[in-house]
């Protein structure tokens, strides 16, 4: 398999022979991303470079769909909604509560008594999920299981 840029422009061409415009802008938008990141590295992007790149975009998705639907647009929630699942489907598998849960215990368990606070256990758990879960659904986590 190769990089998530090649995958990425491979589906761009696709999109584009369906005359699939939602997906064709969406992808375009994360090629857009990588030639911006590389620009501002001065460098070839490595594989977690471009990785997070997409989380970024995913990211901001979520963040306008939220403010969308707060303002009772609908219509443009529904296009954001999509575009972040066409842009999750190039993301790793997500942890689920449950996994996270159980990194967080082990995260705690190791940290002295003393030491157990929010930012310590965020410290100590965020390297081991990484692309792999929410950062809001961890930190929620987290809460829960100190309080």
């Amino acid at each position: 398999m190769g990089s998530l840029k090649d995958r990425i422009a491979s589906d761009l061409k696709e999109a584009m022979k369906a005359r699939d415009q939602l997906r064709l802008d969406t992808l375009r938008s994360a090629l857009s991303g990588f030639t911006y990141k590389r620009s501002e590295a001065g460098a070839d992007l490595s594989d977690a470079d471009e990785l997070a790149v997409v989380q970024k975009l995913v990211k901001q998705r979520s963040d306008s769909l939220t403010e969308f639907e707060k303002a009772g647009r609908q219509d443009l929630a529904g296009k954001e909604r999509a575009e972040r699942d066409i842009l999750t489907g190039y993301l790793p598998a997500q942890k689920s509560a449950g996994e996270i849960r159980a990194i967080v215990k082990a995260a705690l368990a190791a940290l002295p008594a003393e030491g157990r606070n929010q930012g310590a256990a965020m410290k100590a758990v965020m390297p081991q999920l990484k692309g792999l879960a929410d950062g809001n659904l961890i930190r929620q986590i987290v809460t829960e299981e100190l309080g």
